[in-house]
């Protein structure tokens, strides 16, 4: 809690040039509503309150058991394969064992319980976290975002809103005017943002596949006729119902989650102790690092390489941070440091003394270890764990993709929202069969999880290691650490997870090439749509219709006025877009009330829904002409409110009309009841959507990025319209050609 308070003293303005302005107003005694003009107008009255998940004993206690079930199943299955990835040519010294259940004992010490419950967690957006959630909180407090989206405005939001320092960093200071002088600096972040993603969406494939194969492995054991190709085939069955399952959303079965979790958290806990008591007590004694420095003196580089073997004792860690904002930072401690962090000590301790007396055993540790009367009872809490944990991961992916796609940086895909309990929780079609396709052709074809642990650890290390890297620039440049603590950090936390880095990339050709082919490949197509995306914004931002030009059609007696009001969606947010004058060259003709909507991403998690629109008048009053931004957070879903966002944008149009204060009394009632009179007319959806194509003269690089690969991205995935759900009955689409 020390570092949050710290961090709390640390925060910094954005908008570091609006601060005397603010400070002026308040010495003296000017207490209201700032009004800003980056729209060239007053942009509407923004209020709000914000709430906190944290409140009485009994809710934080209920969202630790539900926490269970969502966040620890991949980390809580783990011990279904450590030992048999560690020793995969066998135990060849007895003291071995003692040497790896010291190293697991620190792993999880030191990553899962130091690391992210007690530090990172401190370091979340708003209640969110992931690596999303650390980029959109440095790009808050610096100005390292590419996009030139950034309006005064987007401040008054208020989860967006940043405390006033009380003491100023010169160390603070020059790491921001780093970062915001430097393109690279900021290129680094995206793309560096864009593979850890990449990565966590490689964990949502690998997981399912070593899951399930391991707890279908277990078979085996009371059918020995089983080879590998039997339980392959026996797992992608098992692994293709799951994705079948996976549109219906995890509300559905969300209450068995947690119970199950904890049964599984329990039965491996009591079979540990009653392995620990009946082989080996003096296990314990592997609490002493001496035995770590032994197991290496007599294994020198096989030690190293079995790091790799060792990590995946922590899979699924990066789901703590991850998956915060679905219940709070209390309720995540208590039941990691109650249920998950006792039970897995007791579960890989128990392991570890029944190695000790059967090393012959090491290859299907789980199983083996397991009291013959509690076998079949454990076979089947074994496959409904791996399911959930495989569930869990899949949904994490989704949610992902949601967040790539907010901030530009991913095709146009459709996100549904499939929980009213949890925020969060969407699917997404087309990802679903692309990952399931993936988790197929990995199972078939290496049908055991040796090499698929090799895969998941470079999966899991990565992620690791990119979370610490954020957080060494949130320490100094956001919590203003002490740089002591800052080092110790480092030299702790980072060169811990590079030594493990430097093991699972050893792995490479042994199946580690999986996640790293499919993240480059990822990250290829992000970047590639953020491109264009960005260099179509900045064509629309150069090209925007003058004021003087609006005047003028405002005057255009040949210009026709008809019933209705009409919602004209572009994704420019400052100006007119080019494709309106297109529009009006070709049908010269206007709704009576028009409203210009442009839908952006903040970097925050959600915009609180009476925040959402923002407002300003186009031209003069009598042509009921209007701008609206609907801002929305990178883990909002803007398909989930389609069936309210008509009616929504309608209501806060009334609000700022009648807030505007620029027209007496009768004035605004008829300007109220107009709009509310064409909205009972119809609204039309005028859905602006630019073809991009590469100039006369552009280089062959840019012209395969632009002609062949963003066009082809964009053939095969869902237009504008099907991503917000608009009504076809009442869509109208405007395009036009753009040269780049």
């Amino acid at each position: 809690m020390a570092l949050q308070e710290q961090g709390e003293e640390g925060k910094e303005e954005v908008f570091e040039e609006e601060e005397s302005t603010e400070e002026e107003a308040h010495s003296n005694g000017v207490i209201g509503l700032r009004r800003y003009d980056s729209l060239d107008a007053e942009a509407g009255k923004i209020t709000s309150t914000k709430s906190s998940k944290d409140g009485d004993w009994r809710s934080i206690m209920a969202l630790a058991f539900q926490s269970l079930g969502i966040i620890y199943g991949d980390i809580g299955t783990s011990p279904l394969y450590v030992f048999s990835s560690i020793f995969t040519d066998g135990i060849k010294h007895n003291d071995d064992i003692l040497g790896v259940l010291s190293l697991i004992y620190y792993t999880i010490t030191l990553i899962p319980l130091l690391k992210y419950v007690l530090i990172v967690l401190q370091a979340n957006d708003n209640g969110d976290g992931g690596t999303f959630a650390l980029y959109s909180l440095i790009c808050r407090h610096s100005k390292v975002g590419l996009m030139p989206s950034q309006q005064a405005e987007d401040r008054e939001v208020s989860n967006f809103r940043l405390d006033l320092p009380s003491r100023r960093s010169k160390r603070a200071s020059k790491i921001k005017a780093s970062l915001e002088n430097s393109m690279f600096a900021k290129y680094f972040l995206l793309v560096a943002t864009m593979l850890g993603t990449a990565m966590v969406i490689g964990d949502g494939i690998l997981t399912p596949c070593i899951s399930v194969l391991s707890a279908v492995s277990g078979l085996k054991q009371a059918a020995s006729s089983l080879n590998d190709d039997n339980i392959a085939w026996i797992s992608v069955v098992i692994l293709i119902f799951l994705f079948m399952v996976q549109r219906f959303g995890t509300d559905k079965v969300g209450y068995t989650f947690a119970p199950i979790i904890t049964i599984w958290f329990l039965c491996i806990a009591i079979i540990g102790i009653l392995n620990f008591f009946k082989y080996d007590p003096w296990v314990f004694k592997a609490i002493n690092p001496k035995y770590i420095v032994d197991y290496f003196k007599r294994n020198g580089k096989n030690a190293w390489i079995s790091l790799g073997g060792v990590v995946l004792c922590i899979t699924g860690v990066e789901a703590l941070f991850a998956d915060v904002g679905h219940f709070s930072v209390r309720s995540i401690q208590i039941s990691m440091c109650s249920m998950v962090y006792p039970s897995l000590i007791f579960a890989y301790t128990g392991q570890a003394s029944y190695l000790r007396k059967h090393m012959d055993d090491v290859s299907d540790t789980f199983y083996k270890s397991i009291p013959e009367p509690f076998y079949w009872p454990m076979f089947v809490v074994a496959m409904f764990a791996a399911i959930i944990a495989s569930q869990a991961m899949i949904s994490g992916a989704f949610s992902i993709v949601q967040q790539s796609l907010s901030l530009g940086c991913f095709p146009r895909v459709k996100i549904i929202q499939t929980s009213n309990k949890y925020e969060g929780q969407v699917y997404v079609p087309e990802m679903n069969y692309i990952i399931m396709v993936a988790c197929v052709v990995i199972t078939l074809v290496f049908k055991n999880t040796e090499k698929i642990g090799n895969a998941y650890g470079i999966a899991v290390v990565f992620v690791m290691t990119l979370t610490s890297a954020f957080l060494v620039i949130v320490m100094i440049m956001i919590w203003k650490l002490n740089i002591i603590f800052v080092i110790l950090y480092i030299l702790v936390m980072g060169s811990m997870e590079l030594l493990y880095l430097s093991s699972v990339l050893y792995k490479f050709n042994d199946g580690g090439y999986i996640p790293v082919g499919f993240a480059v490949f990822l990250v290829a197509v992000m970047i590639i749509w953020n491109y264009v995306y960005r260099m179509k914004y900045m064509f629309e931002m150069e090209h925007t219709v003058a004021s003087e030009r609006m005047a003028e059609i405002a005057v255009d007696p040949s210009l026709r006025r008809v019933p209705g009001l009409a919602l004209f969606y572009s994704e420019l947010v400052n100006g007119i877009p080019p494709i309106f004058e297109h529009y009006i060259s070709n049908v010269p003709a206007l709704h009576s009330v028009l409203v210009f909507v442009s839908v952006k991403s903040l970097p925050i998690s959600k915009v609180p829904r009476d925040e959402r629109f923002l407002f300003r008048r186009v031209g003069p009053s009598e042509l009921l002409l209007f701008r609206c931004i609907v801002r929305y957070g990178y883990k909002d879903t803007m398909s989930s409110e389609h069936e309210t966002f008509d009616s929504l944008l309608v209501q806060g149009l009334k609000e700022f009309i009648k807030q505007e204060g620029l027209k007496v009394n009768e004035e605004i009632e008829v300007e109220v009841e107009t709009v509310e009179r064409e909205m009972k007319a119809g609204v039309v959806h005028l859905l602006g959507e630019s073809e991009v194509v590469a100039k006369d003269g552009a280089s062959f690089w840019k012209r395969i990025v632009i002609d062949y690969a963003y066009h082809y991205m964009k053939r095969n995935l869902r237009q504008q319209d099907e991503v917000f759900t608009i009504p076809r009955q009442r869509l109208l689409k405007v395009g036009m050609n753009i040269e780049l």
